[in-house]
């Protein structure tokens, strides 16, 4: 089967991916600065496995080192980009970073992908481009909006890129993946999110209060326009969106696309208010959790979740997990972690 470069392979949803790819007969090169990860996810990844994954500690914002791995690797067949700096609230206080790092890297992977003939791509885009969207569910076709982050802009600039490289590129392929909220972890609790900085998005938070790691967790805002007041989201099981990314190759690579660039939002297909993950952590877990309402985030949107018939329709891909699940395996994942820790 094709061999695939994984970028940010050491990551949250890169690491899932890589299990999903290898499972479907994929060969997988890794590249990732560890800039928010380990490289104990290639543990993990092997002992579900039985596979080890060369990983190349590489910067990617440097081209040299880019061309590097093509270099090493001439037999490529296609890439998924994950590496990039995702927080949305660090992205407020911290855009230049963003800006060059999501960027940078981002070019220096098509001009090498140009130049070593890689003709099939899958970005890893976000539901925050459709910033405050005026129509919910979103579609791939709803219109984008103002970006309410540095990080969301980087996302909105990277497709644009993509979609200019493919212009001037004839035969290069891409797919530009809009997901919504990965969460969970995979079933064996082998890996999971475990990022090296300390954890922002929801589920993690959660799962950190209720073992322990942290006194009490904040819910930001609670007058929204929602019915219970607190943002709404799309929260997806981080299996099946790292089973997208599968289908989205295995799309390319058998030459399903009709057109050269093609889009598709993967979430679950409805939205569920930050005090409904809550309640459905305690429902699962058995555990009461220790929380207070707090102030509106920088750069969080209202509501969004996705319209998921077209990943549906051409890719075959239908999200087999819910909320509770979510709930579940994170919460495995996360005694599991801190067993392995206290060991």
């Amino acid at each position: 089967m094709p061999k695939i470069l994984v970028t940010g392979g050491c990551g949250y949803i890169g690491s899932h991916t890589i299990v999903d790819l290898l499972d479907h007969g994929f060969e997988v090169v890794s590249a990732d600065n560890l800039s928010n990860a380990d490289e104990s996810a290639l543990d993990g990844i092997k002992a579900i496995t039985g596979r080890r994954v060369p990983n190349y500690v590489a910067d990617l914002c440097d081209l040299d080192t880019t061309l590097h791995i093509f270099e090493d690797h001439p037999d490529i067949a296609g890439v998924i980009h994950f590496a990039a700096l995702k927080l949305v609230g660090e992205s407020v206080e911290q855009p230049i970073r963003y800006f060059r790092n999501n960027l940078n890297s981002l070019i220096n992977v098509l001009d090498a992908m140009c130049r070593h003939r890689v003709r099939h791509f899958i970005f890893s885009s976000s539901c925050s481009v459709y910033g405050n969207a005026a129509e919910l569910p979103v579609t791939e076709s709803t219109p984008l909006q103002e970006a309410e982050s540095p990080y969301a802009r980087t996302k909105q600039m990277g497709e644009q890129i993509v979609q200019d490289v493919l212009k001037a590129s004839p035969g290069l392929q891409a797919v530009l993946l809009r997901y919504f909220n990965p969460a969970g972890a995979h079933p064996s609790a082998l890996i999971g999110e475990a990022p090296t900085n300390p954890a922002t998005n929801l589920v993690p938070v959660i799962t950190e209060t209720a073992i322990g790691l942290r006194s009490e967790m904040t819910v930001f805002g609670n007058d929204y326009p929602t019915r219970d007041g607190s943002c709404i989201r799309d929260y997806i099981h981080i299996m099946d969106l790292a089973n997208a990314h599968t289908r989205a190759l295995q799309y390319l690579l058998d030459g399903r696309n009709a057109q050269p660039c093609e889009i598709f939002n993967l979430g679950i297909g409805h939205g569920v208010t930050v005090l409904e993950a809550i309640h459905a952590f305690e429902r699962v877990s058995g555990q009461a959790l220790a929380w207070h309402i707090g102030a509106r985030r920088p750069g969080d949107v209202v509501a969004v979740y996705a319209d998921n018939a077209r990943a549906r329709q051409l890719l075959g891909w239908t999200p087999a997990r819910n909320i509770d699940d979510i709930m579940r395996t994170a919460w495995a994942w996360e005694q599991q972690r801190r067993r392995s820790k206290n060991s």
